[in-house]
This record gives structure tokens, sequence and C-alpha cells, in this order.
């Protein structure tokens, strides 16, 4: 910086000469130089940004989508950025002018221990420790359900089954208590009840609904037999009910299904095989008595 100097001195005295006022030609001069730094820094930036995306593009490829690559690439792009624009000043400069200032210290200090520091840090351990990844399924304490989209610096980004994005600081989705949907490569389960008449034949309506189950591309045979084989759930009568009788069966499917999914297409197999074999499903009635006016 100290060779600039003596350049933006010598091209001011050169200007004198020919008459123009130093004043401004060393306005001109400084305002050029601002420019040309913030144009070169956005262009080293940019192809160094395309560098690293394509870096961790490739071993992205090999490893898929994952939380801790993403956290990385976005930190190692920010502090390339700082590192360019810091080179591009002046690491004397900086020091100089900066940290030989007790208040800048003392300022330095009091941000450390603002939020953007625990965000950061936050993302750190998220990073490390994964409670989930990228393209997991999760469910917040206050009941938000959707799948983590993306991770920077300070905060996490989840897509909700409304396509809607929420988006959460590090340090509050790294205190909370989290329902991890796709924590771990294991089969899931899902409890279904489901009313029918009284006059029901119990045996055929058990097998109604365990036909159905298993005739769903969602559920897959998650109970082991004593011979060591797997099956589907068994159908059970469980209840009585004050106007239907009560069957229960758990549901197995594998842990990348969506249990809304799931939901749906065993609720709808289901019904749809009851009405076709003469099964009743009962609901509520409401009789409405009107008296005469005397």
């Amino acid at each position: 910086m100290s060779d600039l100097y003596k350049i933006i001195i010598s091209l001011i005295i050169n200007a004198g000469i020919k008459g123009l006022p130093a004043h401004i030609f060393t306005l001109l001069i400084i305002v050029l130089i601002i420019a040309a730094i913030f144009f070169l820094s956005v262009l080293l930036y940019m192809v160094l940004r395309r560098v690293i995306h394509a870096l961790f593009s490739a071993v992205r490829k090999k490893q898929g989508p994952r939380i801790h690559l993403e956290f990385l690439e976005r930190t190692l792009t920010f502090a390339v950025g700082m590192f360019i624009v810091i080179s591009l000043i002046g690491w004397k400069n900086i020091g100089g002018s900066l940290l030989g200032s007790a208040a800048v210290i003392t300022g330095i200090v009091g941000f450390a221990a603002q939020d953007v520091i625990k965000d950061i840090l936050s993302g750190i351990l998220i990073s490390i420790y994964k409670p989930f990844d990228l393209g997991d399924r999760i469910e917040l304490e206050d009941g938000t359900v959707g799948i983590v989209e993306s991770i920077t610096m300070r905060h996490v980004v989840i897509v909700r089954i409304d396509t809607l994005r929420v988006v959460i600081p590090n340090s509050r989705i790294n205190a909370a208590s989290i329902l991890n949907y796709s924590f771990g490569d294991i089969q899931r389960s899902c409890l279904f009840r489901f009313p029918v008449g009284y006059d029901s034949n119990i045996a055929k309506t058990k097998a109604v609904i365990g036909d159905a189950i298993k005739s769903s591309p969602y559920s897959v045979p998650g109970k082991k037999q004593k011979d060591g084989s797997m099956d589907y759930g068994q159908v059970y009568f469980i209840d009585i009910a004050d106007s239907a009788l009560i069957m229960a069966v758990t549901v197995y499917y594998n842990s990348q299904t969506a249990s809304e999914m799931l939901k749906d297409d065993i609720n709808t197999r289901v019904f749809e095989a009851l009405e076709e074999n003469g099964i009743d499903i009962p609901y509520n009635h409401t009789s409405v008595i009107i008296k005469p006016q005397t």
C-alpha cells in the first residue's frame, strides 16, 4: 500500500503542474482505487466461489448431499471472500488501524458474544454431530414438520409440506429436541385403528383389512416371526366401542416414505375394501324430534 500512496502523490503533483486542482484529482484517484478494489474483489470471489462449488459438487456425487459438506462449503466461501478483501486492502493497514485500538478490541469481544457467533458455532456442532442431514424429514418442538433443504453459517432452511420454507437460526435448532423421521436406515411403524359395525364378520373383516394393507406399495413386512421370517402386522380386534368394533393393525414402512403418504394410501385402500365387501363403517347419527305445538 505504501507504493500505491507514492503513485497517488506523484499523480497529484503532476496534476498540480498541469493546473488541475490537487484536491479534486485526489478525490478522483481515491474513487477509482476503491472501485478497482471492489471490482477485483467481486471478480476473484465469483471465480473462487465457482471453483469451491465445483470441488464440493464432485464430492457430493460420491457421498450424496451431506449437511457437513453444505456448511463447510458456505463457511469456506465466506472465508475466501474475507481473505480477498483483506489482502487487497492490506494486512498491515487492517492490523494497525483496528487491532491497535483498545476500543475496537472491546467492540470485537462484545460482538463475539452476540447471536451471530452462537449461530456459527452451533452450525459447526450440527455439521459435526449430524442430528439430521440434508433431505431428512424432521419435526420441531413447535410441531413444524418438513424436509431439511440447506444450512448456512447462520440458519437451517426447512421446506414444509405446503412448500413454504422455514428459516431457523442454528443456535435455536441446535438446542431444541428434534424428532427425526429419517434418522438411521431402519423401518418405521404406524398404528391404524378402523371402526366397523356390530354385525360385521370379524374374521372376514380382519382378512379384508390385511389384504388391503399388503396391496399398498408403501407397506413392507416388518413383523418378525418365530422362524425368523418377516411378515406384515396382524390385524387385531382390540375394543368394543359404543357404536363400533375397533380393529387395529401396525403397518411397517421404510424410512424414506413420508408418513402422510402412507396414511393416505392405507386409509384409502381399507375404506374402499370395506365398502366393496359390504362391511359397514359406522358413524354418528343425529335424530331431530319436533314436538307439535299445542
